[in-house]
């Protein structure tokens, strides 16, 4: 009884709130087995700094944002993909966020093999890469990107998004100069780096994303069941008149979504109405 309630709680997140209930789950596991059974197996999928290790287990260039150092490195990626998602879906779906978060991880990921394969005396790297950091900027500054002028309450004041996207990006940028934790400063320089070339992209009408998504949709097509073909036989049916209504308000709210997004565009989230806002939330409820 209780399996079947937390599976059913489990569907009724959001794409960013089941991977942040993932990579809890898996960091209290990780913690578990290290201190029952005095080791822990999750060097095998913590991203190696040698690319001949890394080819020995290419899975690691995404399951190494599962796991995380400790628990200040864990609590803080996921309060900031919490607040960042909250604003990716209510003017994305799921599907688009997935792209994001897991591009900006697979691209941190080779940065910080690439950084440490071709100049391994600057970054002096003697750990694997792990925590969702690169997935998390990608996110991060995707919003930021996409509603530069979009003012959020930090503390006791408003601030523009595109002011804490410079923040965040400096910020990494001053620790590489010191020398500090090289490897994962350029994890998270590639993942910032990939959220805003996506929203940028984006802006213009091209997702970069559609052939991971493509991708991603072939995979989980070859491990759905085939379906058993019914005997053939001759039937007549009515027109679908509901299936063709169907079709039409989703094309009519879709139409109505890329006008809001368009006026955000130009004048900025505040530029909304009421009501354009409540619509834009609900939709990103629904998808």
């Amino acid at each position: 009884m209780m399996r079947g309630g937390l599976q059913y709680q489990f569907s009724r997140l959001n794409i960013a709130e089941k991977l942040i209930a993932i990579n809890v789950l898996i960091f209290l596991l990780d913690g578990l087995s290290g201190a029952l059974l005095g080791q822990s197996f999750s060097h095998w999928f913590h991203l190696p700094k040698d690319f001949f290790e890394f080819l020995a287990q290419p899975w690691s260039l995404v399951t190494y944002s599962f796991f995380h150092a400790g628990f200040g490195h864990i609590f803080w990626n996921m309060i900031m993909l919490y607040f960042a998602s909250r604003i990716f879906l209510n003017l994305f779906d799921g599907q688009r966020f997935i792209n994001v978060y897991f591009l900006g991880l697979m691209l941190g990921g080779l940065v910080f093999l690439l950084s440490y394969n071709v100049f391994p005396t600057l970054v002096n790297s003697n750990t694997a890469l792990i925590g969702a950091s690169a997935g998390v900027n990608a996110v991060l500054i995707f919003v930021c990107a996409y509603l530069p002028n979009q003012e959020v309450r930090v503390i006791f004041f408003n601030i523009k998004l595109w002011y804490i996207g410079a923040a965040l990006v400096i910020k990494d940028l001053v620790l590489i100069g010191m020398g500090e934790n090289i490897g994962g400063g350029m994890a998270h320089i590639g993942g910032a780096f990939l959220g805003y070339v996506y929203a940028r992209q984006l802006f213009k009408g091209n997702d970069i994303g559609s052939g991971f998504a493509n991708l991603r949709n072939t995979i989980a097509n070859l491990f759905k069941p085939k379906e058993k073909k019914a005997p053939l036989k001759t039937v007549y049916k009515k027109k679908n008149t509901t299936s063709n209504k169907t079709d039409y308000d989703r094309q009519t709210k879709q139409r109505k979504i890329d006008t809001i997004l368009d006026k955000i565009s130009k004048s900025g989230y505040e530029s909304l109405s009421k009501d354009e806002k409540d619509f834009l939330f609900k939709a990103g409820k629904e998808d």
